[in-house]
């Protein structure tokens, strides 16, 4: 959508809610780039949890705190993904509790918020206020921080169970203070023989399926990642330094209501391109050589991530079109194969001998090495040696289990690669796909993949 047609939205979208709800999103709406998402979103998210809770139990999900840097500074907030999912409040000290079985029914989902004072509001701006809050998240039960305390006694006197919750990501450095744990231990101290459960994994079961209107909001951040794509695409050309490019990006992701960079962009041209997490995006971009591009949009808190390996000068030689190819069909072959009922380690498998395949066309292996090889270390892992598929959603890396089936409804990402020191090339191509009844939904479909298409696209 073009910037004038979402400008539109707004006053169409508050015409149709009445008074009070109108002012609220008119406020909010000056508080954050991207337009009101629906209440919706966040009700259904938040009735499939409670769908996985024991009875009589209480769930308490605490937001992540703002964390310092040097001085007085603080890092730009990012909010806790579950308290996002839950709710779609951005602001430190919320508090998401849901208590289904409560004998009060005003008490059986409160959402907690940090009071608004004036003095507050002098230094950092807006505070939302209970009507604000319950127009994004649809909890009509708002309660003052100060007052928390109390509340949670009162409820955890009735309740049997409690779930708290942790970061449980597979690959969480563990070795960092947990803020998620001081709190858990907070709350285990005070209220000791209660019966403790772990919300973490219901949300890594529930988190990881998309509803159609996660994805909507998804499409959104996917669409202003194509426009930056094209972007680029008409600006790269020798002699343009990485960040550059870099600068590019950003300006059409905030021109189109993005909240800025889902993550750290890889600008990697030549054999830079080798390093999967390269960030420092400082070089020339020069004639003959390719240029890695991983980047995307953040928009609604939901993430897009794309991989696109372009030709600096425009135009692949027939070396990195051969190579390019091959990778395109590991790629699609990934495409092909991913389904709901699929074990994802059947799904690694298949992936890994097809770029086994692939290698061994381009000559880059041999049958011979095939053979030898070690099968703790195969002989494809010298051009390919990352995983080719992670869960998509409020976090780049979102949650999920690699262990079960996949099931309809995840988002994934598929993003083979082929590395090459001796020819100091790298290329990865990377779209995000959601699982659906009717197959598999490539939400990048439409922009530039091929050779061909990259070729137009990039010619002057």
């Amino acid at each position: 959508m073009e910037n004038s047609g979402e400008l539109n939205i707004l006053p169409v979208l508050l015409s149709k809610l009445p008074s009070y709800i109108t002012f609220t999103l008119s406020n909010i709406f000056l508080k954050m780039k991207y337009l009101p998402i629906s209440s919706k979103l966040y009700e259904q998210n938040r009735a499939r949890f409670v769908e996985k809770m024991k009875p009589n139990s209480v769930a308490i999900f605490p937001c992540s705190p703002v964390f310092p840097k040097g001085g007085d500074g603080t890092y730009g907030y990012k909010p806790d993904a579950d308290v996002m999912w839950l709710s779609g409040v951005v602001q430190e000290k919320t508090i998401v509790v849901l208590y289904p079985d409560n004998p009060d029914k005003n008490m059986r989902e409160v959402l907690v918020l940090l009071k608004p004072n004036e003095l507050l509001e002098k230094w950092v701006g807006h505070k939302l206020r209970k009507e604000e809050a319950t127009a994004i998240s649809g909890i009509k039960n708002v309660q003052w921080l100060e007052g928390f305390e109390a509340m949670l006694q009162v409820m955890m006197n009735s309740a049997d169970i409690v779930y708290l919750n942790t970061n449980e990501h597979n690959r969480l450095d563990t070795e960092l203070p947990r803020t998620d744990l001081l709190f858990v231990q907070e709350v285990m101290k005070k209220y000791p023989i209660h019966h403790y459960e772990r919300a973490a994994r219901i949300m890594k079961e529930l988190r990881c399926v998309k509803t159609a209107e996660e994805v909507e909001v998804t499409k959104v951040a996917i669409d202003i990642t194509a426009k930056a794509l094209d972007r680029v695409l008409k600006f790269i050309k020798p002699g343009v330094m990485e960040y550059e490019i870099e600068a590019e990006l950003t300006h059409e992701f905030l021109r189109n209501r993005a909240t800025g960079h889902a993550y750290g962009c890889i600008i990697a041209s030549g054999d830079r391109a080798r390093t999967l997490h390269y960030e420092e995006n400082n070089q020339e971009c020069k004639d003959g050589e390719l240029i890695l591009m991983d980047f995307g949009a953040e928009y609604g808190n939901y993430n897009a991530d794309l991989t696109r390996t372009v030709p600096v000068n425009g135009k692949f030689t027939k070396r990195q079109k051969e190579v390019y190819n091959a990778c395109l069909d590991v790629h699609n072959h990934g495409k092909k194969i991913l389904k709901p009922g699929l074990q994802f380690q059947d799904y690694v498998k298949s992936i890994n001998e097809e770029m086994e395949k692939q290698l061994l066309k381009i000559g880059l292996i041999s049958k011979a090495d095939i053979k030898n090889q070690d099968p703790d270390n195969p002989a494809f892992k010298k051009y390919f040696y990352h995983g080719v598929t992670h869960f998509l959603g409020l976090v780049v890396h979102d949650i999920g289990s690699y262990t079960d089936p996949i099931r309809e409804g995840m988002l994934f990402t598929i993003e083979p690669g082929i590395y090459i020191e001796e020819e100091q090339m790298g290329i990865r191509i990377e779209n995000n796909i959601w699982i659906t009844k009717k197959g598999n939904a490539d939400l990048f479909k439409n922009i530039p993949i091929t050779v061909e298409e990259i070729e137009a696209k990039m010619k002057r």
